[in-house]
């Protein structure tokens, strides 16, 4: 079982891409649980959606009744992958009791570390196509022709949650949350890596620390 934590525009969805193919698990985010139980309109569902409507905040009880119901999914059954959760330290304390039940080994945590200039370079270097949808960065993946979507050379637009303010006030509000987390997990299997590198060799270093760990039960085998 793998925690991925890093920052907003730390290349997590990547990674997290990587680590699923090579493992052969599933990549689970907090966003991916809650819009799937809002699809599906289960009761999990239709209480996130009562507190997002009226302005609230999904609580860990509510999050972590979805976690669960996820992970009891046939999928899991070999791994998973954990994409933004836990977000604070009762979260990580629920996980850990979770997994403990399950008779399952405590989690292998990456920890993807990008300087805050280089994220917020990153972030407002993004461009979306309003059309299709595809997202573009002007840095590390641009466009072929400047400025136009290359499905349907509709303008590319930054988003407004990409706005260099705005950057700034996530990055400090995930600082400020997820402090706690990394101190939890500090001392177990804890891996921090340098993120403001090529992905490629991001992967690698994953892959090294994934092959450290195979066979111990923590990575019970990979995708061959």
């Amino acid at each position: 079982m793998i925690l991925l934590f890093g920052p907003p525009g730390s290349g997590k969805g990547t990674q997290a891409a990587y680590i699923a193919s090579r493992l052969n698990i599933p990549s689970i985010s907090t966003g991916d649980m809650l819009r799937a139980e809002l699809q599906l309109g289960t009761p999990l569902g239709s209480a996130a959606s009562a507190v997002i409507s009226s302005g609230g905040l999904v609580s860990d009880d509510l999050v972590n009744d979805m976690l669960v119901a996820r992970l009891l999914q046939p999928d899991c059954r070999d791994g998973f992958l954990l994409d933004g959760y836990p977000r604070t330290v009762s979260q990580a304390v629920f996980l850990d009791t979770f997994l403990s039940r399950r008779k399952m080994p405590p989690p292998i945590v990456i920890h993807l570390d990008v300087p805050e200039e280089s994220l917020i370079s990153r972030i407002s270097s993004r461009r979306q196509c309003p059309t299709c949808g595809r997202i573009y960065n002007l840095l590390h993946n641009p466009p072929k022709l400047d400025e136009l979507c290359d499905l349907d050379a509709t303008p590319l637009v930054r988003r407004k949650d990409d706005q260099e303010d705005v950057v700034r006030e996530r990055l400090r509000a995930f600082d400020e949350i997820t402090r706690m987390v990394e101190s939890y997990y500090t001392g177990g299997c804890y891996h921090k890596l340098d993120g403001d590198r090529p992905a490629k060799e991001v992967s690698a270093d994953i892959g090294k620390i994934l092959s450290q760990h195979a066979g111990s039960g923590i990575v019970r085998g990979e995708a061959v």
